[in-house]
């Protein structure tokens, strides 16, 4: 019996072609789109999840209250990590973590620039980073040790074995004993490094870190076996308050998050964890889900679309003693056999595609078919598919009259007309809700990319000052400025994109004492507002006419408001007891991502050629504003310019409008990832549209050939026809905008600063939903109006 339903299966599949391979085709593409996008979530959630240890660790998050406000995130003091493992009995190991930053290396004749950071001792008995040499106890158990992959290994000495025990110089300023190598980081972490120093060294060289009362490094600590989390967490709640200064006006509180949710759930909103990348996650898992119920939609639709050419086999069949049951198991064993096709026909495609969809989304990732559990994982969903798709047509098909078919009389029942009608406008529900969502995503991206951010992002460099710059910042400004091509030269800590120094200590007349505010902070060089194009609401920028500068600060509209001088400029301003006046107040400008919003900000004068500190605090950075048109020689004249002031690092440099852009590059994958997967949605949709439209025109065939006898026009026939469709798509927007509207609400909140929902939006996302309707049915609607009469009508 199962042999013989599987013989009428592939003779029915191979004798309507055209119809088998519509439908293959849109299962196939519903089910690589849906496979593509489970890799993709199954390789973020990958991220970090490797660890043997990794139920046990935690990193340990802030929350600040002040002025009515709750701010978090992972900075917390540089003691933190080394005082928890002292006095918690449950923390087994814990190490400090430094932000990630580029520094220049030495060795021999060779002087690259590698990317890396700072950690405990405990840190390699924490993580499951396997050392290709040394051992885990000894790897940063001194000031002087330093951890390498084996990747700069090899680029230094040749191999990992080599340069253990080696000597390496950093930054030109203190040599390490390579004391460890580690194997290169796979893909799926989170916190990238070619190097680690040791912690010791960290806080040698930044005597700010042993201060409780500073912020920055990360704190990760590893619980021991059967440690009450809950407990803990209760217990280390108020932990600074014994370490650090509270009142009533300001306290902060530690909290416990599990290291591998970081990644996913890394966003706070009011001190609470309340989402990030898991978002997306969640959102495309349900694209995923939707394109796959769009596929198989359309199969039942397609199939119920040629019932009528079945109809006689089903009459013979039962006439002939086949029971209701053996149809609908040929019927779905059918629907089982054009998903197996069209899985292996999906795994073709998604081999095809993915070394683009890596490109697009920055993966590494592959179809891992030399799994068996990846070919159950496929067997699963092709029978999902299968049956899913071949139930309804499965019971449509098989519940026919075998006498009613036989002689003919029989009629369509309401119902099943409107649930294929239903099936139709769910798919344009979901079809419309992409393309709504696709237009806003693309808006706020070209918004992001287009928003004045109150300064001239373009034709600005950045270089870093390290090494011998440090120290002669002058004498490059003046060489550089007699450069061809170069406007402006100025200097800063960090990059206008990063300014995340905050500080509570800043003191002015008329202060409530009760309270403590915040203000991000930085030092810039003379000519700053300038160089950047910036904007003074009142005063005047850092001049070297006015020795008194040294003690005077720049503070913008947002901190001057929240000062509350009514005329700030020459009114006094105490920076870390530093006793100053306020010289000007500039215009408001983004100096971190829009998702969040402006905050005070104060700017110091950095008027020294002093050298910068050890870590990732440099001298800062050079700002170099250029000519249009003059970045390829202004880039070679500053590359001469640096080699020559200083030979010992190499020469590196960013443009600031592509250091902005990677701040988005999450919302830009997301909007092409929409773009694509609306395209394909449609595509499907169409093909379900084209099914009920080729299932009407059969059904309507006999009626259209009269309507011609009695002289009725092609246009009143077109409108006849496309007119049910066209209502369909109607109730399908009417029930999709809302739903989109609240979906792109919600995504536009993580920004502080995004586009409008605009009417013409919908307007025009429904008139593309109406073109696409009328543009597949047009050409099975044309057909139908030219059917030949005298074959319609024989029967009459």
């Amino acid at each position: 019996m199962l042999n013989s339903h599987f013989r009428i299966a592939i003779r029915n599949l191979w004798k309507h072609k055209a119809f088998s391979v519509i439908n293959i085709a849109g299962l196939a593409l519903g089910m690589a789109c849906s496979l593509l996008i489970l890799l993709w979530v199954q390789d973020e959630k990958k991220v970090d999840a490797f660890h043997a240890n990794g139920p046990r660790l935690y990193s340990v998050y802030e929350k600040m209250f002040h002025e009515g406000l709750i701010d978090a995130g992972y900075a917390t003091p540089g003691l933190l990590a080394e005082e928890l493992k002292r006095s918690m009995p449950e923390v087994e190991k814990a190490s400090g973590m430094g932000w990630s930053s580029t520094n220049s290396f030495a060795a021999g004749d060779k002087i690259l620039k590698e990317e890396g950071r700072a950690a405990g001792t405990d840190f390699f008995e924490m993580f499951s980073y396997p050392l290709v040499e040394g051992s885990v106890q000894e790897a940063l158990s001194a000031p002087e040790n330093i951890a390498i992959s084996r990747r700069m290994a090899v680029a230094f000495f040749g191999s990992a074995a080599k340069a253990i025990h080696q000597t390496i110089r950093y930054d030109n300023h203190r040599d390490f004993t390579i004391s460890a190598v580690f194997e290169d980081l796979p893909a799926n972490v989170s916190q990238r490094f070619d190097f680690l120093l040791n912690w010791e060294a960290m806080k040698q060289e930044n005597d700010w870190i042993t201060d409780w009362g500073n912020n920055g490094p990360e704190t990760i600590i590893m619980l021991r076996p059967g440690a009450d989390v809950a407990k803990l967490e209760q217990k280390i709640t108020n932990f600074l308050q014994d370490y650090n200064r509270h009142s009533a006006a300001f306290h902060s509180e530690l909290g416990l998050q599990r290291y591998d949710e970081r990644y996913l759930h890394g966003r706070f909103e009011n001190g609470q964890i309340s989402g990030g990348r898991i978002t997306y996650i969640k959102l495309f898992s349900l694209v995923a889900v939707f394109i796959l119920l769009i596929a198989c939609i359309n199969f039942m639709n397609l199939t119920t679309a040629r019932s009528s050419k079945r109809l006689k086999e089903i009459g013979v069949r039962k006439v002939l003693g086949a029971v209701r049951g053996q149809l609908v198991r040929q019927f779905i064993g059918e629907a089982v056999l054009t998903a197996v096709c069209a899985a292996f026909l999906a795994v073709l495609v998604v081999l095809l595609v993915m070394p683009g969809f890596n490109t697009l989304t920055g993966k590494q990732m592959s179809l891992p078919i030399h799994l068996p559990l990846f070919w159950g994982a496929l067997a699963l969903l092709t029978l999902f598919t299968g049956i899913i798709s071949g139930s309804y047509p499965a019971l449509f098909l098989s519940g026919f009259s075998p006498i009613k078919v036989l002689k003919g009389t029989l009629s369509q029942k309401a119902g099943s007309s409107w649930f294929r009608k239903g099936l139709v406008t769910f798919q344009f529900v979901l079809s419309i809700i992409l393309i709504i969502s696709t237009i806003l995503i693309s808006r706020q991206i070209s918004y992001i990319q287009d928003s004045n951010l109150g300064y001239d992002r373009v034709n600005l460099v950045y270089i870093p000052i390290d090494g011998e710059l440090s120290n002669q910042k002058d004498v490059f400004r003046q060489e550089a400025l007699n450069t061809p091509g170069v406007v402006a030269v100025t200097r800063m800590l960090g990059n206008p994109t990063s300014l995340d120094s905050r500080t509570s200590g800043i003191d002015w007349e008329g202060r409530n004492p009760t309270t403590k505010s915040y203000f991000t902070h930085s030092t810039v060089g003379y000519d700053y507002i300038s160089t950047m194009h910036l904007q003074m609401a009142q005063g005047r920028d850092f001049s070297r006419e006015f020795a008194t500068d040294s003690v005077g600060y720049i503070v913008n509209e947002t901190a001057a408001k929240k000062i509350g001088y009514k005329d700030p400029v020459g009114k006094p301003l105490t920076f870390w007891g530093k006793r100053g006046h306020i010289i000007g107040v500039v215009k408001d400008f983004n100096y971190q991502s829009l998702h969040n919003t402006i905050e005070p900000l104060v700017l110091r004068l950095d008027n020294s050629n002093a050298s910068g500190v050890f870590g990732t605090f440099q001298a800062g950075t050079f700002l170099v504003r250029i000519q249009p048109g003059k970045a390829r020689q202004v880039l070679a004249g500053l590359e001469q310019l640096c080699r020559k002031l200083n030979p010992r690092f190499p020469f590196s440099y960013q443009f600031a409008d592509e250091e902005y852009t990677r701040l988005y590059k999450s919302e830009q994958v997301t909007g092409r990832l929409s773009v694509i997967f609306a395209v394909l949605a449609i595509f499907i949709s169409c093909l379900g549209l084209l099914g009920l439209s080729v299932f009407t025109a059969e059904q309507r065939a006999k009626e259209i050939s009269i309507r011609k006898v009695m002289g009725a026009s092609a246009a009143s026939l077109f409108g006849l026809l496309s007119s049910g469709f066209l209502s369909l798509v109607a109730i399908a927007f009417l029930i999709a905008a809302p739903i989109a509207w609240w979906a792109m609400h919600v995504w536009l909140q993580q920004f502080a600063y995004k586009t409008g929902i605009s009417w013409w939006i919908f307007v025009l996302s429904g008139m593309i939903a109406v073109l696409i309707a009328l543009g597949t049915i047009s050409f099975q609607a044309i057909k139908t109006i030219n059917i030949n009469l005298v074959k319609s009508l024989r029967g009459e």
